[in-house]
């Protein structure tokens, strides 16, 4: 009692009780900030990072990869039209210089593309759009080399048309066809052609449609008209060359066995004529003959 009645004692045991008291109090901060650290540790290890909790830098890689993703596939994507608009310049670049015509008819049967030579040899100014029946106009087709003479016909008896070859193989899963026809233009040329037509099969097995190969073969027909038309006069020529042969040679017989001077003398003027029209019929063919070789030369020349 007489410590505490001591003021300073007194003022020190206040001092040291709060200092005791401000010691625990800072260790039992110190005990749970570190427990609290300790869970927040936890947690973060534990937990799944978000877009939130992410750093700024990955950010900046994450955008880095898909620019340059979107930067290739901008390329690759040119380099894909690049090469899709070469490959159909080249495809036109090649119909385009085709002696050959070439229709591309659709399922629909319609004409898809036509490259110039096909335009030129039909007579059309564009076939896009058209059908078969439109562009062929009752073109008949002829029968093969190994079929009777005359035109085809189909089971109803009637012609068989152009149009209807180019149908059957697409409507009716025909198989390739070469045929040949006479054509008329729309100008009211004839010309005779020559015609491939096959299907154009899709990658499941369907059908895109059907091309028709067209060749001008009208110089050719003309030849071989022509051909045919000398091998008849030569025959003619030949009969007629056996019948002035056979003539003269009774002419020569009788003025061997003729006595009467007047009837020698009119044999002899007979076969010196037959002998004159002989050499003059001769003579006008091989010269027709001569001429039409050498027109038919130029022409194949041209």
């Amino acid at each position: 009692m007489r410590i505490l009645a001591n003021p300073l004692m007194l003022r020190a045991a206040v001092v040291l009780v709060c200092a005791s008291c401000a010691f625990l109090i800072g260790l039992l901060f110190i005990r749970v900030l570190r427990k609290r650290i300790a869970d927040e540790g936890d947690l973060s290890a534990d937990a799944k990072p978000s877009l939130e909790t992410l750093p700024l830098h990955l950010y900046n890689t994450v955008i880095q990869q898909l620019k340059q993703q979107k930067h290739e596939l901008q390329v690759q994507s040119q380099a894909e039209q690049h090469r899709a608009r070469t490959s159909e310049n080249f495809s036109q670049a090649v119909l385009s210089n085709l002696s050959c015509g070439v229709l591309v008819f659709g399922t629909s049967g319609l004409v898809k593309t036509s490259n110039p030579a096909a335009k030129a040899i039909l007579g059309f100014a564009s076939a896009t759009g058209m059908g078969a029946a439109d562009i062929f106009r009752g073109a008949v087709v002829r029968p093969a080399k190994s079929e009777a003479p005359g035109a085809r016909t189909n089971e109803s008896g009637g012609p068989v048309l152009l149009a209807d070859e180019i149908n059957a193989v697409l409507h009716e899963g025909s198989k390739r066809r070469e045929i040949e026809a006479e054509y008329e233009t729309p100008a009211g040329e004839k010309r005779f052609i020559a015609v491939t037509i096959s299907a154009v099969p899709a990658v499941d097995g369907g059908l895109l449609g059907v091309t028709c190969l067209i060749n001008n073969r009208t110089e050719m027909e003309d030849i071989r008209r022509h051909q045919e038309l000398q091998g008849e006069i030569s025959a003619e020529m030949a009969l007629q060359l056996r019948t002035s042969l056979a003539t003269i040679s009774g002419y020569a017989q009788q003025l061997a066995n003729s006595r009467d001077p007047e009837l020698a003398k009119q044999l002899a003027t007979d076969i010196a004529h037959e002998a004159a029209q002989l050499d003059h019929s001769i003579g006008g063919f091989l010269s027709r003959k001569r001429a039409a070789q050498a027109a038919a030369v130029g022409s194949l020349l041209d």
